[in-house]
């Protein structure tokens, strides 16, 4: 179907006018496509990861190799969700120090990169995770189907009480996935 912005129209649930590239810190959930349980279970209280949830778990800390100004903070894989803390710094050139960097950009302007934001990082993971699943599937001789669902949640993290109080339910999801909304 084609393109009508009559019938097809979404409200945005980003911030209007803010930079989401931006050094800070965002937390960030992934829902599973219908929230099918894709990424392992929880057994006493603790979340059980099967081939997927890994590859679901090693892709979140790769992203910390593709994205130079991507920061690794408190993260949870669940059966079919994901909540992470993005934390973004102000580094946007890869494998050069800001003198060097810069030095480099007046000699080669393609050296240094516009820094990633928040949906690109998302996206990013989202394919790349549902690729490596895929594969995965394929190998097994079954069919996956849509892994994702369109779109995440995000908030923009602007204290540390924010922080601690998002991280301390990021780490204790599995415990209350009894009463999670998303199980």
């Amino acid at each position: 179907m084609k393109y009508n912005p009559l019938i097809h129209h979404r409200k945005s649930i980003r911030l209007k006018g803010y930079d989401y590239s931006k050094a800070g810190a965002y937390f960030i959930t992934i829902c599973c496509e219908d929230r099918i349980n894709r990424f392992g279970k929880v057994v006493a209280d603790e979340m059980i990861l099967n081939q997927s949830g890994t590859i679901a778990y090693k892709e979140w800390i790769n992203l910390a190799d593709r994205f130079p100004n991507f920061e690794l903070d408190v993260f949870q894989i669940m059966p079919n969700h994901m909540h992470g803390i993005i934390v973004l710094s102000d580094r946007t050139t890869v494998g050069a120090t800001p003198a060097v960097a810069q030095e480099e950009s007046e000699l080669n302007s393609t050296t240094a990169r516009v820094a990633p934001t928040i949906a690109e990082i998302v996206g990013a993971y989202k394919s790349i995770v549902s690729n490596a699943c895929l594969q995965l599937f394929k190998s097994h001789n079954k069919t996956m189907g849509k892994l994702w669902q369109r779109n995440y949640y995000e908030h923009i993290i602007r204290d540390e009480r924010t922080h601690n109080n998002i991280s301390n339910y990021i780490v204790n999801n599995p415990s209350k996935w009894n009463e999670d909304k998303f199980h």
